[in-house]
């Protein structure tokens, strides 16, 4: 296993505890789910599950059939002890193969900042749309392309970023978490949204819109604005019509 899955595999409760945080919270899962819209009887592959969150969130809003992938077993042994422990009815595997074009919904929380280079980018790319069936949509949270370079910026919201040559396609984009008395820092990789809309286009999704997640009705009692004005993600959607270029 490469390094930069099995960087995950000790995770999997620090992630669980990090759905609570506030970004989190008030801003990207409401806009995650705002731009999903009504998931009732649809068929949903949560790509690169991670601990199961998203998932069994998507199921219990109505999703007929929800699938977890991930490739990272210690994310996965997590997530299917979850659902040993309460049941949702949510499948979680960790190969792909005869899942082509199955899905009205494939999304992918945080997934494209770990290829690793432009062939990974766009494997991951081609990956996740193969999936989806014609006229299904992908919905996936990649770094944003113009995410705040100073070092201490996202700190208040419990990360931070940082990078030896910024804004630089293919180089490595360190995120800083704090587990208990010290930080884990995992290495990601940067890519522009051209590269990231070629590798997506090449992969066959057409209509591809990029937008800030800002729930429509957010209001916080916390000083959240400073994120939403230079979120570390964005909100990447398109739609697969059943033709790659």
């Amino acid at each position: 296993m490469s390094n930069h899955i099995s960087q995950f595999d000790a995770l999997a409760t620090l992630y669980d505890d990090m759905m609570n945080w506030p970004f989190r919270k008030e801003i990207e899962i409401p806009a995650v789910l705002e731009n999903i819209g009504d998931v009732s009887g649809l068929s949903v592959l949560d790509f690169g599950c991670g601990s199961g969150y998203y998932a069994r969130l998507l199921k219990s809003l109505g999703a007929k059939r929800v699938v977890g992938y991930d490739v990272a077993g210690g994310m996965l042994d997590h997530a299917r002890e979850r659902e040993l422990m309460d049941p949702q009815g949510v499948e979680y595997i960790s190969t792909l193969p005869g899942l082509e074009h199955q899905f009205d919904l494939v999304l992918g929380i945080y997934v494209l900042p770990y290829a690793c280079n432009r062939e990974q980018l766009h494997v991951m790319a081609n990956s996740m749309v193969k999936l989806v069936r014609p006229e299904g949509r992908l919905i996936t949270l990649p770094l944003n392309p113009q995410y705040a370079t100073d070092h201490d910026y996202y700190v208040p919201y419990g990360f931070n970023l940082s990078a030896d040559i910024p804004y630089q396609d293919g180089c490595e984009v360190y995120l800083h978490l704090p587990q208990g008395d010290k930080k884990t820092t995992i290495t990601a990789w940067y890519w522009s949204q051209a590269s990231m809309n070629e590798a997506f286009e090449m992969a066959g999704l057409t209509d591809i819109r990029w937008t800030v997640p800002h729930p429509q009705n957010f209001s916080s009692t916390m000083n959240l604005k400073s994120y939403i004005d230079k979120p570390h993600t964005m909100l990447v959607e398109g739609r697969y019509t059943g033709h790659k270029k």
